[in-house]
């Protein structure tokens, strides 16, 4: 079974209380994404959950067990690190293959073992080689097939992308995707990445400060958010907020949010605003617009230009308004 339950875990490190009373069911199967800001303590998080770390109350369950007390080898995880770990001296097949022989694995099984992670990462051809002779992208490869070999109950993974440049985490993002469907494993993952997120979870799980602040599919975070944090978080470019006093809306609402795809420039529009830079990203166009003391992003699909400081309308239609109230939460 590789499901896995938080239950009130709680986390302090002397006075300063790093997470607080985490709940969470993740299904096997499941892919789930622990997202937020440095600090948030999503990795404190994932290390409880592998033992490297206790937590100060609360219990881990993975399938049905408690593991709580045991060690991290007797949990049925395998972890995978931002750093790749891997043995400067060994071969691809040794570093994969390390952790079943000191598990007292019989050679049959570990050649089998390896070779299906082999196959499955397009690593055969370089299992006779050493890390220092890999890409980058390739040793990401050798070190999520070190954790493959083991058929662990649980993946662990904590921001393995981290470390590559733009087009091989693009690469290796598709490769963990399609790794997933392969295996049909229950992995949960660590990111500061929120492109990362929706694009790999079925669930994602925000954290900020400690605390869980919502948990739900990709689209739902986007489409739905509980508060100013996860619309905030959740969406590149970010949501744009603006003080409320700028419409006609309820005394309650503190806060509006628009999203930058849902703002078109018009001849006459809700908002008057200047163009303060211009982003050309080829399909699409990020103006930003200066409204007082508010810079706004405009999302517009295509190649497109306007002259830096001209004035320009913004207008939007009223149901792609989100409301927050003066605690930031969300009004519905």
């Amino acid at each position: 079974m590789g499901s896995l339950s938080l239950r009130n875990v709680h986390k302090s490190f002397g006075s300063v209380e790093v997470l607080t009373d985490i709940n969470l069911e993740v299904e096997e199967g499941e892919f789930v994404i622990f997202v937020g800001p440095s600090g948030c303590g999503k990795s404190t998080l994932l290390r409880i959950i592998a033992g490297l770390e206790d937590a100060s109350s609360g219990d881990v369950l993975i399938g049905d067990s408690r593991v709580n007390t045991l060690p991290p080898s007797d949990r049925g995880i395998a972890m995978v690190f931002q750093t790749y770990a891997l043995y400067p001296h060994l071969t691809v097949r040794k570093n994969m293959s390390l952790g079943l022989k000191q598990a007292k694995k019989s050679p049959e099984y570990i050649e089998e073992r390896v070779g299906i992670a082999a196959d499955m990462l397009e690593l055969t051809p370089y299992l006779d080689r050493r890390p220092a002779e890999l890409s980058g992208g390739q040793r990401q490869r050798v070190a999520i097939g070190r954790a493959i070999v083991r058929n662990p109950k649980l993946f662990l993974f904590d921001e393995p992308l981290s470390n590559l440049d733009a087009a091989l985490r693009v690469n290796t993002r598709l490769e963990i995707a399609n790794l997933h469907r392969e295996l049909q494993s229950t992995i949960v993952y660590v990111t500061h990445d929120q492109v990362e997120a929706m694009t790999l979870a079925d669930k994602i799980v925000v954290l900020q400060a400690g605390r869980v602040e919502q948990v739900g599919s990709p689209m739902d975070l986007y489409n739905d958010p509980d508060n100013l944090f996860v619309a905030g978080f959740i969406g590149s470019p970010a949501m744009n907020f603006l003080d409320a006093k700028l419409f006609d809306l309820p005394a309650e609402v503190k806060t509006i949010g628009l999203r930058p795809e849902s703002i078109s420039l018009a001849d006459t529009g809700k908002i008057t605003g200047k163009v303060s830079h211009l982003e050309h990203l080829g399909a699409d166009t990020n103006v930003y617009v200066k409204v007082r003391e508010h810079l706004i992003t405009v999302r517009i699909p295509g190649q497109t230009d306007y002259e830096i400081g001209s004035t320009v309308q913004l207008d939007f239609k009223p149901d792609d308004l989100f409301r927050f109230d003066k605690d930031d939460k969300r009004v519905r």
